[in-house]
């Protein structure tokens, strides 16, 4: 067989769903059942070193590759590292002097604080394509940072990961939850949605839509089950056992719902804010009328409508009570307008479900088999059964949960404990942390993490719990990797030692404005411009503009909010040290840092130490005072202030050791 006709035979095969069904996908690793490891075997000489049960794994593959764990790392680094990883801030200098070796206090204290979960909740941010902003045309009234504030009160109270899954995907469907959860729906509330112009007709909209349904799917299953199923659109995924049908079984679910603003309070004081809503959408209706109609006294009807709904809005209680991203039950149909004009109509069922037909290679307009709607072939839905959970109630989107916490358990579970070692140690297990199937990376300690895993579970599904077993372990809390071990290990795999590692923006800018005096730590809220010369308050707040990303954000590795981002890509660019240099926000803290740095004594040798106190937490060396005191010979405010620039801008305070 020649080259091009060998190309053209398998891509004509790659493309057949008969030939793709025959083609029979080995299991993955990470579908298989947890299994809580045995302790492994230690020599005597090393037994000390353990503090949790995950150090007896890491010792055991030191050993074995004849390597030894670095030493325990000192106090100022220890804190300053529990500090970032747990709060994104760096510790007062009182904070280090007062800690006394008691990493399991330290540890609990900081889980207990607010900003924990500020910190954390924006890792999850990150995966769940958050945006403070939709598209205008979507008339949407609804409050994107509502979902923002319930996934940092979720990490802060610790919710078990089962329930922040389900409530993510059908709170509204659990007796156990209310109105005032509806905020959690913004995990699919505020998923990307696509233009769709109704002049065109049906046959081009429903590529579209189904557009639509593809990264609702995709990006569901990469944050919740670390798979790509975007894939099996269009043909059986080529690596993994998901089908085509797997694919549509859950698009299904996705063609039930339709985005909708949702209420915050009971149905009760609801009911008049709904009614009040339905008059003023009729009155500026009737505005929007009258301004085709063009009628002489266009401008005094308008007025009198205006102060209608002025009225309206005045005396309705609750009429400003922001509203939730979220989603209801309702069956899309693309269909010709009914009318038999040219073009599309978009018609939702409320209250229904419906199912959804293979689209033949992706393509909507060419169906095959009618698929019910319900989970992955490949996890069976109980002890006893051979088949997937069928979804019938409403979407499916309560039952789809379920599933994935439930019945793909072991996969479920082994993502998120990944995602969380991950962060603390700057590599996981599996360094493809959304993709754990069979075309993702090997887990390089798979005893490991499946023993963290199955104990995670058992530990009702906490996240804090997780925290707790890592932090307290003697293998996190190791200073640098030895010289010995880099040339055996020099990926550090193993885990036999720590590294520098660089601050993202969030806590880099976040720092800046704590060093500086004037971080506001005001908890939750309406988001604000991080342009603003006044907005002192933590990143996370800062507006998240889905078309249009802010600069400093952009500029400092800032997922894409359009997309479901696994983990941060590092860069190094000259424009980050443009922005050290002479942006103006860095700029102002610079400023605001040398006037504060002159509180108290002015005496220069005290206010360099105050200054190396405040930024790192120790005391600087008798090379940095012979040099700082050349360079601060005339004792100028601009000195001071070139100097504070100087420390500022360091790889000290970008990075954590």
């Amino acid at each position: 067989m020649n080259t091009p006709f060998r190309i053209l035979f398998f891509l004509a095969l790659a493309c057949s769903p008969l030939a793709a069904e025959e083609w029979k996908k080995p299991v993955p690793w990470s579908f298989l059942p947890l299994v809580k490891m045995d302790s492994p075997e230690v020599t005597a000489s090393t037994k000390s070193f353990s503090q949790t049960r995950m150090d007896w794994f890491i010792l055991s593959e030191l050993e074995k590759r004849k390597l030894k764990p670095a030493p325990r790392a000192d106090k100022r680094t220890l804190v300053r590292r529990l500090y970032f990883d747990l709060i994104g801030l760096p510790p007062t200098p009182e904070q280090v002097s007062d800690f006394d070796g008691n990493v399991a206090a330290l540890v609990d204290e900081l889980l207990d604080s607010s900003q924990y979960g500020e910190r954390w909740g924006r890792h999850w941010l990150d995966l769940a394509r958050y945006t403070d902003t939709t598209a205008s045309w979507l008339n949407s009234a609804s409050s994107a940072w509502l979902y923002r504030d319930w996934v940092v009160a979720a990490f802060n109270d610790d919710m078990p990961y089962d329930q922040f899954v389900i409530r993510q995907l059908a709170t509204d469907q659990i007796e156990s939850t209310g109105p005032e959860d509806h905020a959690a729906l913004g995990f699919l509330g505020l998923s990307p949605k696509y233009w769709k112009e109704l002049q065109l007709p049906p046959e081009i909209i429903k590529t579209t839509v189904a557009d639509e349904w593809e990264e609702h799917v995709d990006a569901l299953g990469k944050t919740f089950l670390g798979l790509t199923l975007g894939c099996a659109r269009c043909h059986d995924h080529k690596n993994d056992p998901v089908s085509t049908k797997d694919y549509y079984a859950i698009a299904g679910v996705f063609a039930s719902v339709k985005f909708s603003d949702r209420p915050t309070m009971d149905e009760e004081t609801w009911a008049p804010v709904a009614a009040a809503m339905k008059e003023v959408a009729a009155l500026q209706k009737k505005i929007t009328d009258l301004k085709k109609k063009k009628p002489k006294d266009l401008k005094e009807q308008t007025a009198a409508i205006q102060k209608q709904i002025s009225q309206i809005k005045a005396d309705t209680e609750h009429y400003s009570v922001p509203m939730a991203s979220g989603v209801i039950d309702a069956a899309l149909f693309v269909n010709p307008k009914s009318d038999g004009k040219h073009g599309t109509a978009l018609d939702y069922k409320e209250g229904e479900a419906r199912n959804l037909k293979v689209h033949q290679r992706g393509d909507p307009n060419t169906l095959g088999d009618l698929v019910p709607r319900g989970f992955l072939s490949a996890f069976p839905s109980g002890e006893n059964s051979n088949n997937p959970r069928e979804f019938t109630k409403g979407s499916g989107r309560l039952e789809l949960a379920k599933a994935i916490v439930e019945d793909a358990t072991p996969l479920t579970a082994r993502v998120i404990v990944n995602r969380v070692w991950r962060h603390h140690f700057g590599r996981g297990f599996v360094e493809t942390p959304s993709d754990f199937g069979n075309g993702g990376e090997a887990p390089t300690l798979p005893g490991l993490l499946d023993d963290l895993a199955k104990r995670f579970v058992e530990n009702g599904w906490s996240i804090k719990w997780l925290h707790r077993e890592i932090l307290n372990s003697s293998t996190w809390q190791q200073s640098a990797q030895l010289a010995e071990n880099q040339s055996k290990d020099p990926e550090n795999h193993l885990y036999s030692g720590m590294a520098p590692r660089r601050l993202d923006i969030e806590a880099w800018r976040d720092s800046l404005l704590f060093v500086s005096g004037k971080l506001d730590t005001t908890l939750g809220g309406t988001p604000l411009d991080l342009n603003s010369e006044s907005n002192f308050r933590r990143t996370i707040y800062g507006k998240i503009n889905r078309r249009d990303l802010n600069n400093m954000l952009r500029l400092h590795d800032f997922p894409d909010p359009a997309a479901h981002s696994p983990k941060r890509v590092e860069t190094t660019t000259p424009l980050q040290l443009l922005f050290s240099l002479n942006g103006p926000f860095f700029d102002k803290q610079t400023e605001a840092l040398a006037i504060k740095s002159n509180e108290g004594s002015p005496e220069s040798g005290i206010r360099v130490e105050r200054l190396f106190n405040r930024l790192f937490q120790r005391s600087p060396s008798k090379e940095e005072q012979e040099l700082i005191s050349k360079l601060l010979t005339d004792g100028t405010p601009e000195n001071w202030k070139l100097f504070t620039h100087a420390l500022l801008a360091s790889n000290e305070f970008l990075f954590v050791d």
